[in-house]
């Protein structure tokens, strides 16, 4: 399979967010939104204008309005939370797991401004922890869609599944890349493109990363196989373990801590059932700082050309 992707249009993720909750509210009157000061940017503003009546502005109160998420679908509601990533995981953790995760209550946390490329606003509010966070706590679903349109039809798809969600999303303007009338799968890994030599799985904006990285491989006659892990938790383990059979080796990519990310989830599987030579392409124990989202990329090695040298590393391994 080659690689023809290409960007028809940078937008953001968070758009996509903003225009699938929108289809939403207009699909589905049980869905509700709230959000903690944010509506600018959650891009949230077209929901507020077209259902007054089901939107709650709760201002910086980040934990009462999980509380009160919580609350609403006791009565039958499917409230969409937002806020920027690191205060919708962060500094509510203690709220979410008690009165959303262990009663498996059908709240959708939707966070924007994930990862090193929310940029200039820094360290404080580049969470790189999140997806571990989340992971980790039992029933939660975990999803990182890659572009504006897999994030749209993640945001409608998730109204469908009952109990909590966590769908992480970022700032920038990105290649949109995937199809505009896509179905989206909780669980089921989509690959990109087909290989032989290598598995590269990557989650977010480090999809696009993964693909530039397929093409400087195929240059030096390498046949990487790019894996699109948009969900986290529940993991397609058919995919990764079909895809390390063929190949033999992986690379994992995202915009995260190397610590329980997708790299950590998808050693789990590797581990336990086909053990095979593994790279994480992920920040390295560190926080982020202040820069623009394509400078702080590159100081911490998540460009294509990091991708390809781990696959490079990882094929090495293999032989020995």
């Amino acid at each position: 399979m080659k690689n023809t992707y290409t960007d028809s249009g940078a937008k953001d993720t968070r758009s996509g967010f903003g225009a699938g909750l929108l289809e939403l509210g207009r699909r589905n009157d049980r869905v509700v939104a709230l959000c903690a000061d944010l509506t600018g940017s959650l891009k949230m503003d077209g929901f507020k204008k077209a259902f007054p009546e089901r939107f709650f502005q709760v201002g910086i109160a980040e934990a009462n309005m999980m509380g009160i998420a919580a609350g609403l679908t006791i009565g039958g509601y499917i409230p969409f939370t937002g806020t920027f990533a690191n205060f919708s995981t962060g500094r509510v953790y203690d709220q979410i797991r008690q009165s959303i995760a262990y009663s498996h209550k059908n709240v959708k946390i939707c966070a924007s401004h994930a990862g090193l490329t929310l940029g200039e606003d820094g360290a404080t509010h580049q969470i790189l922890e999140d997806i571990g966070l989340m992971r980790m706590l039992p029933g939660m679903v975990v999803i990182n869609p890659c572009d504006y349109n897999q994030t749209k039809a993640a945001t409608i798809a998730i109204a469908e599944h009952y109990g909590p969600v966590y769908l992480r999303f970022g700032r920038p303007k990105w290649p949109n890349f995937t199809p505009e009338d896509q179905t989206f799968e909780i669980g089921k890994a989509i690959t990109l493109v087909e290989g032989k030599d290598v598995s590269i799985f990557a989650t977010g904006h480090m999809v696009w990363m993964a693909l530039q990285a397929q093409k400087l491989l195929a240059d030096r006659g390498i046949e990487a196989e790019i894996i699109n892990i948009h969900t986290i938790k529940p993991i397609d383990r058919e995919a990764i373990l079909n895809s390390v059979a063929k190949t033999g080796c992986a690379v994992t990519a995202e915009e995260h801590n190397r610590y329980g990310g997708l790299g950590d989830a998808v050693a789990q599987v590797i581990l336990t059932a086909h053990p095979v030579p593994q790279e994480y392409v992920a920040v390295n124990d560190s926080f982020g700082e202040s820069g623009k989202p394509e400078e702080l990329l590159a100081k911490y090695g998540l460009t294509p050309e990091n991708i390809a040298a781990a696959a490079v590393r990882v094929m090495e391994r293999k032989k020995h």
